[in-house]
């Protein structure tokens, strides 16, 4: 019998009740259908919802995506907005890969411009893009270096001749979030880093070649770019070896920080210190390193992709129309400004394996989109689509301006290896669907099948009936390059 209650809001949002007896200092909050919410169940992320809801200083509900599954401390797709004065920074928010996101490309071709160059293009890609468990990439960098790195992101990169001056501006924080400091980086984060910018690495990280398929809002794909059968280029990836060495660095300060502060913890892996604290301020600072890195090795691999596309086609990266339409992430926390009790109030917002959506008109969206609400960029799998949704304005009151990240998973990596044979999935996902895959690991690409994963078309349908964000376009894929 479950320690908890749990009643029903409306088809798409459920509350977790307070229970002090549990330590819930707020309710927790789910956005699901009663199918999803039983999977939450069954896999016990709810406790990890419970969890997050008893950290000192956490704002109006623990929230939970409809991609939710079980993480490190915090579920993945948990959401926990704290006071900066009163709440804690937990690394177990973030997550190991800090700042893993996803940025997509337009481009002019369609559908038929492709035609037989499809296995050609994923070839060159293959051999053009460094991918895989600890992969090193064409950029090598010395200590000083990823400094500025850290400190300048996307215009470090820019500056060095990696991508166009206009690409910062279709950027979370324009490709440079404020407050880096590379002191508080240890240096076997920076080892680990100086040799991985440009790196897609592995597990559920890609580059997609993708088709337009379906447009659900004809005037917004329009000021996105967007058509049906165009060509559009997905890159998920985040902050590599450094950031989850910057993560494991902190998660041992933390667990001394949450004895020093008197903070009781009903996990340990959700240790934590006060925002506010030197641990706390130190944490914050490296992350941000980490944030800048993880936006400067996308923006690098987007590169990479241009240059790939210039040799297949013979025509410049802008004659191509290989421009970006946004990139966001979903491992990070935020100090941002929102709405408390009437009064706005800059708080720090955790989003792991959640995406912020701010609504039209904020201050913080590219002033090309200001009127249609911030691009939100959602992954599925690669044997069915992605999604390109909006912010809402809904979102700014319901979840602190955030929804889903993805399909989230339904089996473990571990089960999808012992279930699936790569080889096998290769072959089908060509054979049945004409889905090119290049992959550097047979094991590891049985790890992101299709099956393993839920249906994303079921998650973001319920992040529109809950008001989260809303949909654009779906986007199917044609080629895939993993690690």
């Amino acid at each position: 019998m479950n320690r908890y209650k749990i009643n029903k809001i409306n088809d798409f949002k459920w509350e977790i009740v307070k229970d002090d007896g549990l330590g819930m200092r707020v309710p927790g909050i789910i956005f699901a259908d009663e199918q999803l919410l039983k999977h939450a169940v069954d896999e016990n992320t709810i406790d990890q919802v419970i969890n997050v809801a008893s950290l000192s200083g956490i704002l109006k509900a623990s929230y939970a995506m409809p991609d939710i599954h079980y993480g490190y401390g915090f579920p993945i797709g948990g959401v926990a907005a704290m006071d900066k004065d009163s709440g804690v920074i937990s690394p177990g928010g973030v997550g190991f890969d800090i700042s893993c996101g996803v940025r997509i490309l337009r481009t002019n071709l369609g559908i038929d411009d492709i035609g037989d160059k499809l296995e050609n293009i994923m070839y060159k890609m293959s051999l053009s893009i460094p991918k895989g468990v600890g992969s090193k990439g064409k950029i090598k960098l010395s200590a000083s270096q990823i400094s500025q790195l850290f400190t300048g992101g996307v215009n470090w990169a820019i500056r060095n001749g990696y991508g166009w001056d206009e690409d910062k501006y279709f950027m979370e924080e324009n490709g440079c979030m404020e407050g880096a400091n590379p002191d508080f980086v240890s240096k076997r984060a920076v080892d680990r880093g100086c040799e991985q910018v440009g790196t897609l690495g592995s597990g559920n990280h890609f580059i997609e070649i993708q088709r337009v398929d379906e447009i659900y809002d004809e005037k917004a794909a329009g000021v996105l770019g967007l058509k049906k059968d165009q060509i559009t280029i997905m890159i998920h990836s985040g902050s590599r070896g450094l950031g989850h060495q910057i993560c494991s660095d902190y998660l041992k300060v933390m667990q001394q920080a949450s004895l020093k502060y008197g903070i009781k913890l009903v996990d340990r892996q959700l240790a934590c210190a006060p925002i506010s604290s030197p641990e706390g301020r130190r944490y914050y600072q490296a992350m941000v390193c980490a944030v800048n890195y993880a936006m400067v090795n996308r923006h690098c691999l987007a590169h990479w992709v241009r240059l790939a596309l210039e040799e297949i086609f013979k025509k410049s990266a802008k004659k191509l129309g290989l421009e970006l339409i946004y990139d966001v992430s979903h491992n990070v926390a935020k100090m941002e400004a929102h709405n408390i009790n009437g009064t706005t109030k800059e708080i720090c917002v955790h989003r792991k394996g959640a995406t912020r959506a701010y609504g039209p008109y904020h201050k913080d969206i590219p002033t090309a989109y200001r009127e249609i609400g911030q691009p939100v960029i959602i992954p599925g799998d690669m044997g069915r689509y992605s999604y390109m949704l909006l912010g809402t304005k809904e979102a700014m009151t319901e979840s602190f301006g955030s929804t889903c990240h993805g399909a989230g998973r339904l089996l473990s990596r571990t089960k999808a290896k012992k279930n699936i044979r790569g080889s096998e999935l290769k072959k089908e996902l060509f054979d049945k669907k004409g889905i090119v895959v290049m992959a550097g690991s047979m094991s590891g690409l049985a790890e992101e099948a299709p099956q393993a994963y839920k249906d994303v078309s079921r998650v973001v349908d319920i992040t529109q009936s809950a008001g989260i964000s809303k949909k654009v376009a779906k986007l199917c894929p044609l080629g895939v390059l993993k690690g």
